[in-house]
């Protein structure tokens, strides 16, 4: 069987690399086209086009990138229309691949969705033409299977979430920094997108001088410039750069400054006390608060639907609220017994008993067996 694959961040590119693994398993003789990243094709994918140059986040961003997006959209339905797939797989990436999905239905192709769109928090009004384009729904966060049930009378598939294969998985690694290798870090994760990197790193880094004691250490994302990247580190003896290692830098933290999106349920998911931090677009905000439903923005906190990790968002975003919330962290420990118990309530409501991507494959196996 042929499929195509799209994903268009960071975060879709690790789940998408473990569903194509998946997806091998049940047909080795699979040929598999994929728009995502280095896991994807050293998963078996042949890779058309990098998540790098599709990267656009938030209403003014879109807006201004606007022609390379469409001419983004026009190359992949031709790309799809060559390759011919039985399948199109589209995982998250609501803006783009709502678009090619609703396209692909229209020309007769089975869709699957792997990770629904947050639809539950804005753009509700996409529903009605989800339901026409797409095969089946697959979601990974406990509370949609009954959204979607409840409020639009559309039956789901709960899978469980795809990080909790990736963290059961994951062994102990060895100390990012071996000359610090008896030090516990704080982890500074600024994200996988320059504009966001910009926004948020030097408020991140400003933190580290009220704190010279501690290591810092920043995360450098796989793919992002080195040259660029270190013009925002400061020449401080406690501020360190470890690049594409982020899962080490977590074992080795007591506590981590984490920029908003899949980072936030990661950082969680291995035991360490975050704070998470959010600073855009002010237009992008501004249209955001008028239009998105939800109360939080953490991952962990919007599952657990309580405040578990503080959340820092806008101006809220400054050295010293950052310093305050992260004093809470490392020396009280009623505040770290608390987030501790609540992470292990988060694990508990994301387990299914079976790997996410092994049921997405599953699937994917009876829309394609579904004449």
């Amino acid at each position: 069987m042929k499929y195509y694959i799209i994903a268009g961040e960071a975060s879709g590119d690790l789940h998408g690399s473990n569903l194509i693994k998946a997806i091998l398993k049940r047909d080795p003789a699979a040929t598999i086209q994929c728009w995502g990243g280095e896991l994807m094709q050293n998963a078996g994918g042949k890779l058309v086009k990098h998540y790098r140059s599709l990267a656009f986040m938030g209403f003014v961003e879109v807006l201004l990138n606007l022609r390379t997006i469409l001419s983004n959209i026009s190359f992949c339905k031709k790309d799809i229309t060559a390759f011919e797939p039985d399948v199109l797989i589209c995982i998250d990436y609501p803006g783009f691949n709502l678009r090619i999905a609703k396209w692909a239905k229209a020309n007769d192709m089975k869709v699957v969705y792997f990770i629904a769109p947050q639809v539950w928090a804005w753009k509700e009004n996409r529903v009605p033409a989800m339901r026409q384009s797409i095969d089946r729904l697959l979601c990974i966060l406990p509370f949609e299977k009954d959204y979607f049930k409840n409020r639009w009378n559309w039956e789901v598939d709960y899978i469980g979430h795809p990080l909790m294969e990736v963290i059961d998985a994951l062994e102990p690694l060895a100390h990012p920094l071996p000359h610090l290798q008896n030090q516990q870090l704080i982890a500074l994760l600024p994200g996988s997108r320059q504009q966001e990197i910009q926004k948020k790193l030097p408020i991140m880094l400003s933190v580290a001088k009220e704190f010279p004691k501690e290591h810092f250490v920043v995360a450098q994302a796989p793919g992002i410039d080195t040259a660029w990247f270190n013009t925002l580190i400061p020449n401080m003896p406690n501020v360190h750069v470890v690049a594409a290692n982020t899962y080490a830098i977590l074992q080795h933290s007591k506590a981590a400054l984490v920029t908003s999106g899949t980072a936030t349920l990661e950082t969680a998911l291995l035991n360490v006390p975050e704070i998470v931090c959010y600073k855009g677009n002010a237009i992008t905000l501004a249209l955001a608060k008028r239009f998105v439903k939800i109360k939080f923005i953490a991952l962990v906190n919007l599952i657990m639907n309580k405040e578990v990790v503080k959340e820092l968002i806008q101006e809220d975003l400054t050295t010293k609220n950052l310093s305050i919330e992260l004093k809470k962290l490392l020396e009280d420990p009623t505040r770290q017994a608390a987030i501790k118990a609540d992470y292990a309530a988060l694990k508990q409501a994301l387990t299914t008993g079976q790997k996410a991507t092994d049921v997405a494959a599953g699937i994917i196996q009876e829309t394609l067996n579904n004449k």
